[in-house]
Order: C-alpha cells, then structure tokens, then sequence
C-alpha cells in the first residue's frame, strides 16, 4: 500500500483545522449575537402610551369614600349614562351637556349620585370649552387624583363623598379668573339646586332650576 505524500498530508490537516475555526468562530458569532440581543430587549425602555391605553392608572378607584355603595346599588339610583361617567369615568360629548351653556346667579351644583354640594353658583365660568368649566369648588368638596390614562398625565376631579367622577381640572391656561383653574365637568355628573344653601348632612337645599342667559 502507497503512502500518499508528506505535503498532502499537511494540506489536509489545516484544511480540517481552518473549517474547525470556522465553525468554532461561526458559533461564537452566533452566541454574541444572542447575548447582545437579548441586552438591547432587556434595555429597551417601555412605552406607556401602550400601557396606559389598557388601564387607568387613576388612583381615585382605590381610595375609600364615606358612601360605600355597591356597583348593584349605584346601578339602580343612575341611569345607565350617568354610571358610565360617574361609576366607570366616562366622559360625555362636548357641548352636548345640558349645563354647558346653563348659568345661575345664585345656587349650588351637586353630585349627581349621592347629592352632595360640589359648586356654587358663582364658581361658573364661560370657558368655551364644551363643558361647564369652574374656577373653584366648595371647600372639601373636590378631591384630586392623578390620571395618566391614554400617555397623559391630567388630574381626575371626584366627589369627596362618593367618589363619583366628575371631569378633570386644568391650571394655567389663561382664563381671567381667581384661581386661573378650569374644572371641566361633566354635565351628567351633577345637578342643580337654585337656592344658594347647604343645609345639615352636606345636602343642597332647594330644587333644580333651568335659568338660562
């Protein structure tokens, strides 16, 4: 039996050599490529429009009322528009609001779900914005949440007696008013009482009006 050459022996083993590295190199390559993604996922930051769209991140829904009806309970006191604004923080059409356009000398705005006087009269503004818009509310009236649904970042406006939503309130924006704040309310949210009077257990006193100017 023939011997094949010195020479080509050596051929062939860096030949088998070179495709061991280039393997080798090519799992390798294929390892760092895997490391390095799997950083750049991990880094990359969130979005929270995304998250924001599928849930409010209000905290008005975790806090505790002194009216600590059920959903049941509410459902058979409100019409269905009014629970979709005041129970689950819808909003309303603009200029669609039955107090949008609606102003009283004297008189108080109360929560359309448990009664409690949020407004007075004179707290009303013309704003243009297709909402009844108020400068100011009743001491205590009025509690504060932020709200950062869809990406923003706004401040709910609720009933400090039963959380009820309202709207959201805007500061800032240039009105010539007092305290240079808009809160835009939903017109579904509250009532009117046209006697300016808050009698014992933070009733309104009197029965809704339609003055109109």
């Amino acid at each position: 039996m023939r011997m094949p050459p010195f020479s080509s022996f050596l051929r062939t083993l860096f030949t088998l050599s070179s495709l061991s590295r280039v393997r080798t190199t090519s799992a390798q390559a294929q390892h760092a490529h895997n490391l390095l993604r799997q950083h750049q996922l991990k880094s990359m930051p969130t979005i929270p429009f995304l998250g924001s769209l599928f849930g409010s991140s209000s905290s008005s829904s975790k806090m505790s009322y002194p009216d600590q009806r059920t959903d049941d309970e509410w459902r058979a006191v409100l019409t269905k528009e009014q629970f979709r604004i005041l129970r689950e923080k819808g909003t309303e059409a603009p200029f669609s609001g039955k107090y949008d356009k609606f102003f009283s000398d004297a008189g108080v705005y109360t929560c359309a779900g448990c009664d409690a006087p949020l407004y007075k009269a004179d707290h009303k503004f013309k704003s243009g914005c297709g909402w009844p818009a108020y400068f100011d509310s009743i001491p205590g009236a009025i509690t504060r949440h932020t709200d950062s649904t869809f990406g923003m970042q706004r401040i709910e406006i609720v009933c400090s007696n039963c959380g009820g939503h309202l709207g959201h309130v805007f500061k800032g924006e240039g009105y010539p008013t007092p305290t240079d704040e808009r809160h835009c309310v939903n017109s579904v949210s509250i009532n009117f009482s046209p006697k300016d009077k808050i009698v014992e257990g933070g009733k309104a006193d009197g029965k809704e009006g339609e003055a109109q100017k």
